[in-house]
């Protein structure tokens, strides 16, 4: 998906509660206050890792913004906590600073919906929230990209490609492709000339398939098994 993408879900913003989590205060106080005029319901704050699990264990937000880079406890084993010990699970959004950091796809192994650039227009971060908290997932195409590249780099074997074609149909295997290359439903259904429904059947039918939570999951799955080979037009 990208900022652009049209709100998936009509939830008013004020019944959306958010944690915003980066050890700059500067930082913190500006997404704060962009959250807060769209009418999100920022429900605290912390610097740390440490600090964000124990703030989201007395808060319960549905979604965290949590900074990959973070002294005491980092973004990754926070997000890894959040996830494994809070019921229901959060939400998390990664940030980091550059287009390609060796800890966001950590993040996303980790649990993460989605990640996203701190330079990320206001409009781009109120749109990644609700649609996080909306259940869907926040790939930011540029990042997801380079950090492909760099991470997934080995070709699979035919063993392992084999068995995901096994798994998939090629209908499904067309909308798990896409998917990682960041298209939103809309757009699926315009390249593979559907209905927004039946991409949505699509997206369910791969998660159940591929044990995956959200669509971050496909996409990565998508790399690390060949479905998508680095350097391939996307």
């Amino acid at each position: 998906m990208t900022p652009t993408d049209p709100i998936a879900d009509e939830t008013p913003n004020a019944a959306i509660r958010v944690l915003v989590v980066d050890d700059q205060d500067l930082v913190r106080a500006g997404f704060r206050l962009i959250l807060e005029r769209a009418g999100f319901d920022v429900v605290g704050e912390a610097a740390d890792g440490l600090e964000a699990v124990e703030r989201a264990t007395a808060t319960r937000p549905d979604v965290v913004l949590i900074d990959v880079r973070m002294p005491r406890l980092d973004g990754i084993e926070a997000t890894r906590r959040l996830i494994a010990t809070l019921d229901p699970a959060p939400r998390v959004i990664a940030l980091t600073t550059f287009d390609l950091d060796e800890h966001v796809y950590g993040a996303i192994r980790a649990g993460a919906s989605g990640f996203l650039l701190k330079d990320i227009s206001p409009t781009g971060l109120v749109n990644a929230v609700r649609v996080v908290a909306a259940g869907d997932a926040m790939l930011a195409p540029a990042v997801i990209n380079r950090m492909i590249d760099r991470y997934v780099a080995h070709q699979p074997t035919e063993e392992a490609l084999g068995r995901l074609l096994a798994e998939l149909t090629k209908r499904e295997t067309e909308v798990a492709r896409l998917i990682a290359r960041g298209r939103s439903n809309a757009e699926i259904a315009g390249r593979l000339h559907l209905g927004e429904a039946t991409v949505k059947s699509y997206v369910s039918r791969l998660l159940t398939k591929l044990g995956a939570r959200d669509r971050v999951q496909i996409a990565v799955f998508a790399y690390e098994s060949g479905l998508i080979r680095v350097g391939e037009p996307r």
